[in-house]
Parts: structure tokens; sequence; C-alpha cells
């Protein structure tokens, strides 16, 4: 009998480990691998929705929701396509940006959930979080998918970009160099559709875009100290770092303080009463990395 989206997603869920997505493996877990509820927080999805595609009564999911589920699964590049094929998908072509971000960079992301770090696509498209940067920054997942483009938020809406609440920054080397990303993943990906209309929308909405991409602005990510003004604590001063990862076009970004600081007891603080633990798993019922749909 041919294989089913629905009973390759319970193999895949059952071969991952809790420690892999950044759980605690509890005494008296039964579960050998991840349950459904866990996989549905990873990817962003309801429970019912989870059941009903392993159970082959949703049959039509989109492509965003299996390359959440890839994501959340921990799939490999092999096993993502073929995740589309069982959904009556076409896996994403050459030229185009993908938003697969590899195993081990989960698995590494996993152990650091005591660190606010933020995963993003070519393009600039928040695709993973640790539950630290939701509580930092604000939770992402309210927003839609062209709302957590960092581009578009840093140009349209102002230099706090995804965050919830004002951020501030000395300088504005973070215009350039996103503007350079952005001309650099066009060379890179020219039959990527929305990044060609991020790049049209841009240049019609924002005057300060249009005047960087027309001088051709060229500027390289570099260490940043950027203050989060929290509701909670107030003011939290951070180093911003962008990560590249060999081999595929993903970015981290992450947040650090320095040890004993009051901005690390704020941040502590933050995690604490938000349920983050320290040791970078979480209580049940959150994860140690969330998944956009």
């Amino acid at each position: 009998m041919d294989e089913t989206l629905g009973t390759a997603l319970r193999r895949w869920r059952d071969r991952l480990s809790p420690l892999d997505v950044g759980r605690t493996s509890r005494p008296g877990r039964r579960a050998v691998g991840l349950r459904r509820e866990e996989l549905a927080e990873l990817a962003g999805l309801s429970v019912d929705y989870v059941v009903r595609l392993e159970q082959g009564r949703a049959t039509s999911p989109s492509a965003q929701v299996v390359a959440s589920l890839a994501r959340a699964l921990q799939l490999q590049p092999v096993e993502r396509d073929y995740a589309y094929r069982l959904a009556g998908l076409l896996p994403p072509q050459e030229g185009t940006i993908s938003t697969h971000v590899p195993a081990g960079v989960q698995r590494m992301l996993a152990r650091l959930g005591d660190f606010p770090v933020g995963v993003f696509s070519a393009d600039w498209t928040l695709l993973s979080w640790t539950p630290a940067w939701a509580v930092l920054l604000g939770d992402p997942s309210a927003r839609t998918h062209v709302e957590r483009n960092l581009v578009r938020a840093v140009f349209t809406a102002g230099p706090s970009g995804l965050a919830a609440w004002p951020v501030h920054q000395a300088g504005d080397a973070l215009g350039p160099a996103l503007v350079a990303d952005l001309r650099t993943a066009l060379v890179t990906y020219p039959r990527d559709r929305g990044l060609i209309d991020l790049v049209e929308e841009l240049r019609s909405h924002s005057a300060e875009f249009t005047r960087l991409w027309d001088e051709g602005a060229v500027g390289p990510h570099v260490s940043a100290r950027k203050t989060v003004v929290h509701p909670q604590v107030g003011e939290v001063t951070c180093d911003c770092d962008v990560l590249t990862v060999p081999g595929c076009d993903v970015r981290l970004v992450v947040y650090t303080v320095a040890a004993g600081s009051a901005d690390a007891e704020k941040l502590e603080f933050l995690r604490v009463t938000n349920g983050v633990h320290t040791d970078g798993s979480s209580p049940p019922g959150q994860h140690g990395l969330f998944s956009a749909p």
C-alpha cells in the first residue's frame, strides 16, 4: 500500500526525541517520540488539524503548512520534498527561496532556549524563534507570513522592526545591510515571485528603501547594541549579532546580555514569569523552538 502523508507524519513524529526540540524527557513519559500536541505547537497548528492530517481526514494542506511541519519534524531536504509530494504539492523549485531550516540548526537552537534567537530566510522572513525571543520582543505567532518580514517591517513600520514594543539602536547600519541582502537574494533567487513582489512593494511605499536601492547600497551586518523598551521591565540593553549558517541560506539573529548584569536579571525575570526554563527546556505546553506556519 502506498504511504500517505498521515502515515509519514506519524513515522517522522515517532522518531524525533523530545530532547531534539528542547524538551526534557520526564520520568513516566510513554510517548516514544513527540506527542501530537507537541508537534502542533512546534508547527504553529491546532492539535485537531494535526490529528486530521494524520488520520487522512485533512487532505489538502497548504505549502506553508507542509513547510512548517517539515521544520518542526526536522526533516532532511529529500524528506521535505517527499512530504510536499504526498500532500499533492510541488516541492520548492530551484531559483526560489527556501524556508527549510536544517535539522542540525534546529537541534542547536533547541539547546539555546534561554537566548532570544530568531531564524530568518534569505528574504528576511522570520521562520522560527525561541521562547526567549517571544518574551523579549513580543510573540510573533499572531503575525501573518507577510507581517513577519523584517525588511518590510523596518522600512514601513520603523526601526523597531518585528518587535511589539520600541527598540532603539545607535546608527543606521541596519537599513543598508538589509537592502544589500535583498539585492543579493534577487540574484541568487531570480525566480522567486514573492521576493520580486517584495522589492517592488518596498520601492513603491518607502522612499528610504528606494533611495538605498537606487544608490546600490551595500553593507555587512555588524554587531549592534540595541535597547528594548519592554512593558514589564523597562529598558533591556542587548548585543545583537547576525550569524549565517554555511551550506544553507538562513540567518540567525541572536540577542545576548552580559552575565550578572542588570539586563541579565531583567531577561531572567521575563523568562521565569513567562514560563521559560533557564536550562532551555519548557514546561508542558511550551517548547524550545517555535515555527511559523
